[in-house]
């Protein structure tokens, strides 16, 4: 049984999409997303820098389109799950057949920009605590007023909240814990987000949803969801409430899922996948020159279900 993950903000680096453009196809792809929500997504995949694709507004139609243009270059593919973290979560959505790539590029558009204005009104940000016992981590977190935005699994909790406070956090962090400053603009998934979520609402309801064609899963509890406009309210509600990836590689657990591929700008889940669900064979499609490795890895563990 093969999953589809789709990674979340943070992922992308400079010049991550060269490699990619070099086909001609994807490139016009690129370029006839960039003229439909407005924004030069060639330049940020190819000549930005780290600060411009860094931002919220940029960072996840970006991250977006990156996976949408690998499932295109894969081709007509079967799979079996598909499951996204954070902004992740769209993509993962478009593949499963919920609504078309185009919709899926003018919402992550409206996200981005959403999310970024709700941000600036806010000295907040995001750290990483990694290793530590759980709840020792989640109650340290609270007591500083923070909230646990991510629970990503394999030892790894995000807090987001005050700038002070992440601070104070990093400079005592719980114990056998490390805390790293995350490159984010604001306290994502929580309710300093709350402001966006009318805005990204009101978007949402003009849109085309059909139901999921394989098991889409939910950052909201892992669950699996099929009803395409459920799908979509869980997108929109997402922005301002905590992503729990460790339930959805539970999930994965659960169906049976024997490898994952991950699209670009791909490597971070597939090392929690790792570390987390062993067995599991992975691959992170990085560049086009892990296509052949990719297909092969389909052939050999996908089921019976396309979309």
């Amino acid at each position: 049984m093969l999953a589809i993950l789709s990674p979340g903000q943070g992922s992308q680096s400079p010049g991550f999409l060269n490699s990619w453009l070099e086909d001609a196809a994807l490139k016009s792809e690129l370029k006839r997303w960039s003229d439909h929500i407005g924004l030069d997504l060639i330049a940020l995949g190819t000549t930005a820098d780290g600060e411009e694709i860094k931002n919220t507004a940029n960072a996840q139609p970006l991250i977006v389109a990156a996976g949408l243009l690998a499932m295109k270059a894969l081709g007509d593919i079967a799979f079996d799950v598909s499951a996204g973290h954070s902004v992740g979560e769209i993509t993962a959505s478009a593949t499963a057949g919920v609504f078309t790539y185009d919709d899926a590029m003018a919402l992550v558009r409206e996200r981005g920009l959403v999310m970024a204005v709700a941000a600036s009104q806010s000295h907040t940000g995001m750290s990483a605590v990694l290793g530590g016992e759980r709840e020792e981590v989640l109650e340290a977190i609270a007591e500083l007023g923070l909230i646990a935005a991510n629970e990503n699994g394999a030892g790894q909790i995000v807090a987001a909240g005050d700038l002070i406070a992440l601070a104070q956090l990093g400079d005592n962090p719980p114990a056998g814990a490390r805390v790293r400053s995350l490159a984010v603009a604001g306290a994502f998934h929580t309710h300093y987000m709350q402001p966006a979520l009318s805005h990204l609402s009101n978007f949402a309801q003009e849109m085309s949803v059909s139901d999921a064609k394989v098991q889409l899963l939910s950052n909201k509890d892992g669950e699996v969801v099929s009803h395409g406009q459920e799908a979509l309210d869980r997108i929109v509600s997402q922005i301002a409430n905590p992503v729990r990836w460790d339930l959805c590689m539970e999930t994965l657990a659960d169906l049976g899922v024997t490898a994952v591929l991950e699209l670009p700008p791909a490597g971070t889940l597939v090392g929690l996948i790792k570390r987390t669900l062993p067995n599991v064979e992975t691959l992170a499609l990085k560049t086009p020159d892990d296509l052949v490795a990719a297909r092969d890895l389909i052939a050999r563990h996908s089921g019976k279900m396309s979309a």
